[in-house]
């Protein structure tokens, strides 16, 4: 035990009071043991607060409560932050209050960055997961989401931001990565100000500065469960029909800090623009995408009836 790395876990709840114990005992059940949870209250009412003393209380030294000054509500962010502040592990691994682990997650992710040192975090595909519900209609929806690129291995930035912006790559679930803590530090944590509908993208700011600067490892295997749900934010945004709304403050907030740190780098700024001008124009963007299916399902109808004549 006295040379393994500790890692510090970051989970912030806000009214989670349904999923929030499976997700700690997914933490108590890792094969991996050198770890500290930071359950971090970010102003939940609902008894959730109740059971992460709870635990605190059942695992000193494991497991500790925190909270905001007054036990405000100020966003997953500024949580997450606060956990960092507090955390004193080598390694930082989130998990949200509503999404599970697999049991060796912590350990083989650990035993990736031991042994590419260079690597400033790790990541693989999460499992999309409907059946947690045990109704028949979700027992066959679960499927693992493709990375979209080669696995297992590292990559130089910012490719993976660029293949985000592309969406050839989409960004991996927060609860499947493990980063240094010094890079967790290096880039400034999270930004603060992604709250309300518009945390939707607090994940993807933290990790395009992540990526944006450093080599990420990305593997095959898959470490966790991301549970689907109607009060997730992700469906709060949709059912809203604010999905272009706030993917638009994430890419300004991202045009921004690209030209902060006057990076010039051609295709990420192609990347960029053209992502800007999809979610300023979704319906153009619909209608191109849509003639553009048409005209290749004729160019294939037309190449059909070639080869048929040419037989």
């Amino acid at each position: 035990m006295a040379n393994q790395s500790l890692v510090s876990v970051i989970m912030p709840f806000f009214n989670a009071g349904n999923f929030i114990h499976e997700a700690i005992e997914s933490v108590l059940a890792q094969t991996y043991d050198h770890w500290e949870l930071l359950l971090v209250d970010d102003g939940a009412h609902d008894g959730s607060a109740r059971i992460a003393i709870n635990y605190a209380e059942r695992y000193p030294g494991k497991v500790r409560y925190l909270h905001h000054e007054g036990f405000r509500n100020k966003g997953a962010c500024a949580s997450r932050n606060l956990g960092v502040r507090r955390a004193d592990g080598v390694f930082i691994a989130l998990l949200d209050a509503d999404d599970v682990w697999f049991p060796r997650k912590l350990e083989e992710q650990v035993a990736i960055l031991e042994s590419h040192p260079e690597a400033a975090m790790v990541y693989g595909p999460s499992q999309y997961w409907y059946s947690w519900t045990g109704n028949p209609d979700d027992m066959q929806r679960d499927y693992v989401r493709p990375l979209g690129l080669a696995a297992d291995t590292l990559c130089k930035p910012p490719t993976l931001l660029t293949l985000a912006l592309e969406s050839k790559a989409p960004t991996p679930c927060p609860s499947d990565i493990i980063v240094q803590r010094r890079v967790v530090d290096s880039v400034g944590g999270f930004e603060e100000q992604f709250r309300g509908i518009y945390q939707l993208y607090e994940d993807q700011a933290f990790l395009a500065k992540v990526c944006l600067e450093h080599p990420v490892f990305v593997s095959s295997e898959c470490w966790d469960k991301y549970r689907q749900h109607p009060d997730s934010c992700v469906s709060v945004v949709t059912a809203r029909g604010k999905k272009y709304t706030v993917g638009l403050f994430y890419l300004e907030w991202l045009e921004r800090y690209l030209s902060e740190r006057a990076i010039n780098d051609d295709e990420l700024w192609r990347a960029l623009r053209s992502k800007q001008f999809r979610y300023r124009f979704p319906n153009f963007n619909r209608l191109l995408n849509s003639t553009r299916h048409r005209f290749l399902q004729t160019k294939e109808f037309i190449g059909q009836i070639g080869r048929r004549a040419v037989r």
